[in-house]
């Protein structure tokens, strides 16, 4: 190679390093840490590594053995670190309720003596089998699921099955399925706004298509706290647009807009509506303009030449729109957490309550991983379908 290629080389590498340093530890650092937390869980077999070697032989269906309650007491005598038998009840009290009293009594008990601590006279509860099979299953491995099939309302019970918890101890199911279809409506409503308005700007030309992308693209010029806070004074049952409402005659009483699922899905429509319009715009303004009056030259009515010239046309754009849009809206936090009440919260805040409320950063990776196979999921698809359309061009 010659010498003025290596060069070449060289001074493009070193132009693309901090692109390269920057994507590194801003993006594939903290993805691969989401990622490792959600299948990771070293607490237990860290806290209690006697008990982890003694209880592997254990058959987790009658009581254990003399030799594994001995090495629970040793271990639990042995944690000196105050943060790591918080972190290690906190692991134990999400698999089984009940831990937070029961190991405090315990981790009295084993540092009252030097001996053996009969753990059943400590507290009644040792003599149930579920809270050893919860320790077993906490110790048996750094590498876990559970917080994968937790995200699922899924765990493994006793012999190994997957089963579905009860609603009643989680709901994230019903979350994510709450996220996916307030996502789909606040796409389709950025679809049948977008693409009109997306048709118009391109028909015009001049000050007239300034104004327009103008319009469009001005929130995006203003912080997303900002416009949130915006449309939480505009949805109030006194604010301006009741106000117009009922000055109209359209109604008598305010409508609530405010605190539920309709004042989330305007606010998230108007957030989103430039990740619409634009892409539909740039396909737009590629069609031949004369394409709509060769059709009603053929006799073909303005709805059945839309229909039929258009719009087929326009579906690379509203497409990439709408992927856009969806994968943007599933992800959403602020806008949800003002604008919604209780039940219109979006996954995104249980994650935010995983990450920062009850500091359980497997949990938030394993949600938070569920979204980044669904993003991927939704743009593999769109891949296919771009190369699709290629093919068929």
């Amino acid at each position: 190679m010659q010498p003025g290629t290596l060069r070449s080389r060289a001074v493009v590498l070193a132009l693309m390093a901090p692109l390269l340093l920057f994507l590194l530890f801003f993006f594939a650092v903290p993805l691969f840490t989401m990622m490792k937390s959600a299948v990771s869980d070293p607490v237990a077999s860290q806290a209690l590594p006697q008990t982890a070697a003694a209880i592997r032989g254990w058959d987790k269906a009658g009581p254990p053995s003399p030799e594994i309650t001995a090495a629970f007491v040793a271990d639990i005598r042995n944690i000196e670190d105050d943060e790591l038998f918080g972190d290690l009840v906190r692991r134990l009290n999400s698999a089984k309720a009940g831990f937070r009293t029961l190991m405090a009594k315990t981790r009295t008990a084993a540092r009252e003596t030097d001996g053996a601590v009969d753990l059943v006279s400590v507290d009644a509860r040792w003599g149930d089998v579920a809270f050893w099979q919860a320790v077993a299953s906490a110790a048996a491995s750094p590498i876990t699921d559970r917080n994968l099939l937790a995200a699922l309302d899924l765990k493994r019970d006793a012999a190994g099955r997957i089963e579905v918890i009860p609603p009643e101890r989680s709901a994230n199911r019903a979350t994510f399925m709450r996220t996916f279809w307030v996502s789909a409506v606040v796409t389709l409503a950025c679809v049948l706004i977008g693409l009109p308005f997306a048709m118009v700007a391109a028909s015009v030309q001049g000050w007239k298509r300034q104004l327009l992308l103008g319009a469009v693209l001005l929130p995006l010029w203003t912080s997303l706290l900002v416009r949130t806070a915006a449309w939480f004074i505009l949805l109030q049952d006194n604010g301006p647009i009741n106000s117009a409402l009922m000055w109209l005659g359209v109604t008598e009483s305010p409508i609530p807009m405010i605190f539920n699922r309709v004042g989330v899905i305007i606010a998230m429509t108007h957030v989103l509506l430039p990740f619409m319009v634009l892409p539909i715009f740039s396909v737009l303004i590629g069609i031949p303009k004369n394409l709509m009056p060769a059709a009603a030259s053929l006799g073909a009515h303005p709805i059945r030449a839309f229909w039929r010239v258009l719009l087929p046309l326009s579906m690379r754009g509203v497409v990439s729109g709408s992927l856009l849009v969806f994968m943007t809206a599933i992800g959403y936090y602020i806008t949800p957490e003002l604008i919604g009440g209780a039940k219109d919260q979006m996954i995104s805040s249980v994650i935010a309550y995983y990450a920062m409320g009850a500091a359980n950063w497997g949990m938030a990776g394993a949600l938070g991983l569920i979204l980044l196979l669904a993003t991927i999921i939704l743009y593999t698809v769109y891949i296919r379908f771009s190369s699709e359309e290629e093919v068929r061009r």
